[in-house]
């Protein structure tokens, strides 16, 4: 139930942090487009306007050009008499005295709110509750003010707005689903390798609890009272004992610290991994031999190259190779099987041991997790093998052997192959890889 509650209470803060992250998204994108629409507003509206303004400064340098068209209804673009408040630009003159001249049909029942001589430049006035843009200039020894409707700008406007109202809550509503499906997809990922650090720590945690706490109670036991020697001497075995554990565990995940924090470019060079697995076998041949064990070593094909670290290489082979001989009973065999076939290379670790039950197969690379409770291990070996393995492009093949117990074998693309001419496929057994009982 608890870890139930702390698996839900992470998924929550996930998605928590990623609704927050959709907010922050969708709030920046929500400033940009107000700002950006604004903008669009008043360029449309400038442009419009400026568009007017281009036409009653036409208007004006025409009426200038010829006073007579004034009398006979001045109209550029011919078409219907202007209207107020329509498009079609209405015109005005004074006398130079200020006195009312002439006007267009619809402007001459409209007074303009400012005085005629006022109005120079393009500017914008309200008549009658109608915004328009007007201009003035002479023409002739009178005074004439243009001007045309701004409705056109205003409905412009309106239709802009409407749209940018209507496309504004789409796009943001696209935008925060996007932003939380992203957040969740990159906090994921983060939380899991968060996850796996706290667990991690408080694996090694409860791993190093557990020896120091013996060696406390072993400790603390010799001093509160005299003993006799060979309480002492339990005493300081099991210290020994559970001293070893310790630095075990320190160097398993010392080593794999190391291995993580290691950039995996550059790293990799052609190994031999039947050299690798030749030498890691003598090297485990006296512990092979205290056990009576028999452990063997069996090289098929030319040539067994691939890319990798030696030193990575050389951990994974002892990793097998010493979990072969710890869970093996004595008599038992182990063989260890290097085979080049055809562009794969692979290496295998059979042993006589109990194996592996099927259903456990899939959780044997988890840190801090045992295969048995036997002494000495940290739960750490295979989790470093399976790191390796994953950074030199190796992929398992977890099964049993033919004497009964497990199997361990990796697969890697080769580096190269000899030519089959130069030798043949040959299976040995070293002498000094041979142990027997």
């Amino acid at each position: 139930m608890g870890e139930r509650t702390l698996s839900t209470a992470r998924v929550d803060l996930v998605r928590s942090g990623a609704q927050r992250v959709a907010l922050a998204a969708t709030g920046i994108v929500a400033a940009l487009y107000l700002l950006i629409a604004v903008a669009v507003v008043l360029i449309v509206t400038h442009n419009l306007s400026s568009n007017i303004d281009g036409t009653l400064s036409q208007w004006l340098t025409s009426m200038a050009a010829d006073r007579q068209t004034v009398t006979r209804g001045f109209q550029p673009h011919g078409g219907p008499p202007p209207r107020f408040g329509d498009a079609p630009v209405l015109w005005w003159m004074y006398h130079p005295d200020g006195n009312f001249s002439d006007s267009s049909t619809e402007a001459a029942s409209v007074k303009l709110p400012v005085p005629p001589t006022s109005i120079t430049n393009p500017q914008s006035i309200t008549v009658s509750g109608t915004q328009l843009r007007v201009e003035g200039g002479r023409v002739g020894d009178d005074w004439a003010v243009v001007g045309q409707s701004m409705s056109s700008v205003e409905q412009a406007q309106s239709n802009l707005i409407q749209a940018e109202l209507l496309i504004g809550p789409v796009l943001l509503l696209v935008v925060f689903l996007g932003a939380l499906a992203i957040g969740r997809r990159v906090a994921e990922p983060i939380e899991q390798a968060r996850r796996r650090q706290m667990d991690f720590t408080a694996n090694a945690s409860h791993e190093l609890r557990t020896p120091l706490a013996v060696i406390q109670a072993q400790t603390s036991l010799a001093l509160s009272q005299t003993r006799d020697q060979d309480w002492y001497q339990r005493a300081f075995t099991r210290v020994n004992q559970e001293s070893q554990r310790m630095r075990h565990l320190v160097d398993d995940l010392l080593w794999l610290a190391r291995f993580e924090a290691m950039p995996r470019a550059g790293r990799s060079e052609p190994v031999d991994v039947g050299v690798m697995a030749q030498q890691a076998v003598e090297r485990f041949a006296a512990l092979a031999e205290a056990r009576q064990q028999r452990l063997t070593l069996r090289l098929s094909g030319d040539s067994h190259v691939i890319a990798a670290s030696p030193e990575w290489l050389d951990h994974l082979v002892g990793v097998l190779i010493d979990n072969a001989c710890k869970y093996t009973p004595e008599q038992g065999t182990i063989e260890v099987r290097v085979a080049a076939e055809a562009s794969r290379i692979k290496l295998a670790v059979d042993d006589s041991g109990p194996g592996i039950p099927v259903d456990e197969r899939g959780q044997i690379f988890d840190r801090f997790r045992r295969a048995s409770d036997l002494p000495g291990g940290s739960g750490l070996g295979l989790a470093i093998a399976d790191a390796v393995v994953s950074a030199t492009n190796g992929r398992w093949e977890v099964g049993s052997s033919a004497a009964g117990g497990a199997s361990m074998a990796v697969i890697w693309p080769r580096l190269m192959a000899r030519p089959a001419t130069t030798r043949g496929s040959t299976e040995t057994t070293p002498p000094l890889a041979r142990l027997d009982a």
